[in-house]
């Protein structure tokens, strides 16, 4: 065995994963680069075409060959990656590529890659720059269509008895989980990708052990190394002593057992010691993540980010999904809830996120810039099309509608106007929808916690993005390397809007839920409970660890506890306090 060494990542799930190395070389590193003579080009694209079609078909395969109890987002990302093969405009800018500048197929299609990949990087949404890994992970199966490469099977065996593996590769993609997901394998290593990343959605949604973006160390793993991926730690061990292997399994085992009784938790009430109920719902991006909300008892969706209809399409940004699209994907939605309510979030996009590609927007700031509410206000018939989509929808269940990045009141005024529009537009066309739908707005700006008059009068609910709120208050984009450690939830000044904005909507007498990455945290739960948040949002991964956090306080007790916390003004001394508050034991 070779000698120990750890390596450090990021940390996209939770867990301990202990197997042998199973590692995947990067084909589309070692693509061949050459020039087509003028009498081969047709041949060239035609071998493309069938290379085309082989994905396509065995991206359809994977999608019929799901379990029953695998992810939704699994599904749906496949299907994504489906429509980036559908695209016309991808296909006929690589066959342009081939008959212009007569470069071999393997290298047009790196060559389109690479230059979407750019305009990828420059989006500053974190979850969308990410989208750009959808791209290479299809450019990857093209590539092994070209070659002839067929895809590799895990097969590990060891004195005849099966060993756990460890997925090493340079990217992997949701395809490769499904296909692994027959074998022994228990964790991810990856050289690229981020917490936004789908791999990252799939890790979690499938409680894996996962660390990325160890691309430099990537090579320093070989074949078969036994491996410990600390995913709590965004940690890999690699050739681990037996007393480090010995310690892991421990731990293993007592975090196997904690899940096993997690699971019971799914028919319990959501309610704290002192008998007060709580709402957990959860966050989607496709329809199909209604299972996984109706299996883990959620009470319903409470962000359902739309414009995943709107990205990832073919060439990634070619085009807006119609009325009849929109309309389907929220009544499957609505449907598969079974009478739980919906939030649906209007179009939060703009200029710093995927737009068709033939408009060509600079904006200096796009953070600051034409997005989200804005965005659709300027854009009418965008924005008409999406709402007799919600309302048609509306009419098989209970939906709600909520507007992002709201800051002034004659922005509120305007949606409505146009809320009202498209239910004339629907009445005069005689579709059904439900009339009374409430309409809500992210509070997710200071401006918006400093003048909640204007929203409590005018609106049904609330809705507290703390990703942005926190960003936007503190001057600090969270994936910016060089700032990124002072984005910080617990800073006081965050803590006092998230206090003002409960506060103010109780005694306004309207709703208000928490849905950013807050809420997801269990070791914050007590400390929102104490805030007064009474209704949580999350990924649906997260909802039965929630639970329990819920099910174990007493706001008797949380409530002053949290009061003096909110004295405090130095970070790591609100930090202390509340990882105090969160291990404390309480009974009635």
């Amino acid at each position: 065995m070779n000698a120990p060494f750890s390596l450090s990542g990021i940390a996209v799930s939770q867990g301990i994963a202990i197997g042998r190395a199973y590692v995947i070389t990067n084909t589309a590193m070692e693509t061949l680069h050459y020039l087509v003579p003028e009498e081969g080009i047709e041949s060239e694209v035609k071998r493309l075409q069938t290379a085309l079609t082989v994905v396509r078909e065995e991206l359809v395969s994977l999608r019929a060959a799901l379990p029953e109890d695998a992810p939704a987002e699994l599904g749906a990302l496949i299907e994504v990656h489906a429509m980036i093969l559908a695209d016309e405009m991808f296909s006929k800018e690589l066959f342009n590529i081939i008959r212009t500048r007569r470069y071999n197929a393997e290298w047009a299609l790196m060559t389109q890659i690479e230059e979407l990949s750019a305009k990828f990087d420059n989006i500053t949404d974190p979850y969308l720059r990410e989208r750009k890994t959808d791209l290479e992970q299809v450019a990857e199966r093209i590539i092994k269509a070209l070659t002839g490469e067929q895809e590799e099977k895990p097969v590990s065996t060891e004195n005849s008895e099966q060993v756990d593996l460890v997925v090493v590769a340079y990217n992997v993609s949701p395809a490769d989980m499904l296909q692994f997901r027959e074998s022994f394998f228990k964790g991810f290593v990856s050289g690229t990708g981020g917490q936004n990343s789908h791999a990252a959605i799939i890790a979690r949604g499938t409680d894996i052990p996962a660390v990325f973006g160890l691309s430099d160390a990537l090579p320093l793993i070989r074949q078969n190394d036994w491996l410990i991926v600390d995913a709590d730690a965004g940690v890999v061990l690699v050739n681990p002593t037996p007393l480090i292997l010995a310690q892991y399994r421990a731990k293993q085992s007592v975090q196997h057992k904690a899940k096993r009784r997690l699971s019971r938790l799914k028919k319990m009430a959501a309610k704290t010691l002192d008998g007060t109920a709580i709402e957990l719902l959860a966050n989607i991006e496709f329809p199909e993540d209604c299972r996984m909300v109706v299996n883990n008892n959620a009470d319903g969706v409470g962000l359902f980010r739309s414009e995943f209809l709107f990205i990832g399409r073919g060439g990634g940004i070619s085009r807006f999904p119609d009325e009849e699209e929109q309309f389907e994907a929220y009544r499957q939605a609505v449907v598969l809830l079974k009478g739980r309510p919906a939030t649906i979030r209007t179009l939060d996009i703009g200029a710093d996120k995927v737009l068709p590609s033939s408009e060509k927007v600079k904006v200096l700031n796009p953070a600051l810039g034409r997005r989200a509410i804005r965005y659709c206000l300027a854009e009418p018939e965008v924005f008409l099309t999406q709402l007799r989509a919600i309302l048609r929808a509306s009419a098989f269940g209970p939906v709600k509608l909520l507007l992002p990045m709201v800051t002034h009141g004659s922005e509120i005024d305007q949606a409505l106007g146009f809320l009202e529009e498209a239910k004339n537009q629907l009445r005069s066309r005689g579709d059904r929808f439900d009339d009374a739908i409430q309409v809500g707005a992210m509070i997710e700006v200071p401006a918006a916690v400093l003048a909640l008059p204007m929203f409590t009068s005018r609106l049904d609910f609330l809705s507290i993005g703390t990703n942005d709120l926190i960003q936007y208050a503190l001057a600090i984009d969270r994936v910016d390397p060089d700032v990124a450690h002072l984005y910080n939830p617990l800073h006081p000044a965050v803590l006092a809007m998230l206090k003002m904005t409960v506060d103010y909507a109780v005694e306004a007498g309207i709703p208000v839920s928490i849905c950013g990455e807050m809420a997801s945290d269990h070791q914050l739960t007590r400390l929102l409970l104490g805030l007064g948040i009474r209704q949580f949002s999350m990924h649906p991964g997260q909802l039965l660890k929630v639970k329990q956090e819920v099910l174990l306080s007493d706001l008797n007790i949380l409530t002053p506890k949290v009061a003096r916390i909110l004295t405090l003004c130095e970070e790591q001394e609100i930090a202390v306090a509340v990882q105090d508050l969160h291990q404390e034991e309480m009974s009635i």
